[in-house]
């Protein structure tokens, strides 16, 4: 059992965290505070081929392994965890279309989506339908070889730069169950009804906009169709969201190694009655729980990530991975807060900016709650056996 990197990974994630600590941490603060798009970051992660993670290399992407995978986003989180959402939704989007889209699909939109000339996102959550996807009200009406789109989704992230925006709709809202009535379109920006209405305020996650899209009346060729065919849309979705939780969890490990870093550094800095804090046998306390924490969930997302390049079907492992690791991200910025005492509730110090983030993923890609439930029905059922 091999719990290191490859010299090609390791070389991967150097490259990583030098563009992380040149371009992305001297700024992320300020950028931030000013309500700034991250361009100039964006250009970036294109100049290093980050577009085409998961696209294979028949298409020009990288066709990284899933470990690099997790690597990417533990060090752009580690430098600004907002910037990792362009990057992920991208790919969960591109991952699913490249194992589900039609050749034709394909080849339409993989290379530039590869090179991020093309951007794109996934639009699931409505209003009323988080988690319960199969609540979803947005219908999808077949007239003649279009689709006539109706609905509103919530929470979209790139909305404003997603080109095709894969839309999850109903093509058979009679259907039962439900999931077997879903469908999945890709919805082109410039189609008329089409409209980013608003960009939703949020406590953290800043640096990529999160917004409410409404579609109304629609038409999208039925040649838009993931796939091909109806009723396989939900599906479709769920296994590109196995990803998506891999990159949660290497965004968690991402914002706990800042918060510790920031924590350590302060320790170590920072003095009081005569002598560093660290000393002192509270810190070191916090410290010592900060650092199992972090290289727990480090261990359990690259463990996750090795299973899913076995081609093994790991919605628990990619479950367990993203609790372990999103509980390890808001302990340790509740941690790094404490150590730092009053600076750490300053805008001035990065924790205050870690603390705001870490909550999120406890809730993205399924909350951690829901996905405790997923994970012990999978266990109860012998579908994954723990040993």
């Amino acid at each position: 059992m091999d719990f290191g990197l490859n010299d090609e990974q390791r070389l991967f994630r150097q490259t990583l965290r030098e563009f992380v600590d040149r371009e992305i941490v001297p700024v992320a603060r300020d950028w931030e505070r000013e309500g700034r798009y991250p361009t100039e970051i964006v250009a970036g992660m294109r100049e290093l081929g980050l577009f085409g993670l998961v696209i294979p290399e028949e298409y020009g992407g990288l066709g990284a392994d899933n470990v690099s995978f997790a690597l990417t986003f533990e060090e752009i989180s580690r430098g600004w965890m907002g910037i990792a959402g362009i990057l992920g939704s991208h790919s969960v989007s591109s991952w699913m279309l490249a194992h589900h889209g039609t050749e034709e699909q394909k080849q339409k939109y993989l290379p530039e989506l590869a090179t991020g000339a093309r951007r794109t996102g996934i639009a699931l959550t409505e209003p009323g339908a988080g988690t319960d996807l199969q609540g979803i009200t947005t219908v999808a009406k077949r007239d003649g070889d279009d689709y006539v789109v109706n609905g509103t989704k919530m929470w979209i992230t790139n909305a404003r730069y997603a080109d095709p925006l894969p839309v999850l709709v109903k093509t058979d809202p009679a259907a039962a169950p439900a999931h077997r009535g879903m469908s999945i379109l890709l919805v082109e920006a410039d189609s008329a009804g089409f409209e980013v209405t608003a960009d939703i305020g949020k406590l953290g996650y800043k640096g990529t906009e999160s917004c409410e899209v409404v579609l109304t009346d629609v038409r999208v060729p039925a040649s838009q169709l993931l796939g091909g065919v109806e009723g396989r849309g939900l599906q479709q979705a769920l296994s590109a969201l196995e990803t998506g939780r891999i990159n949660i969890a290497a965004r968690s490990v991402g914002v706990a190694q800042r918060a510790y870093d920031e924590a350590l550094r302060y320790a170590r800095e920072r003095t009081a009655f005569g002598g560093p804090i660290g000393e002192f046998q509270a810190i070191q306390l916090r410290l010592a729980e900060m650092a199992v924490a972090l290289q727990s969930a480090r261990l359990m997302t690259y463990w996750a990530a090795s299973r899913m390049d076995e081609g093994v079907r790991m919605d628990t492992e990619s479950g367990m991975a993203k609790i372990a690791a999103s509980e390890a991200a808001l302990s340790c910025a509740m941690d790094a807060m404490r150590i730092h005492g009053g600076y750490g509730y300053s805008t001035e110090f990065e924790v205050e900016r870690l603390y705001r983030d870490a909550p999120l993923m406890s809730i993205g890609e399924g909350t951690n709650d829901v996905l405790r439930t997923v994970v012990a029905k999978s266990l109860l059922a012998g579908k994954a056996v723990i040993s």
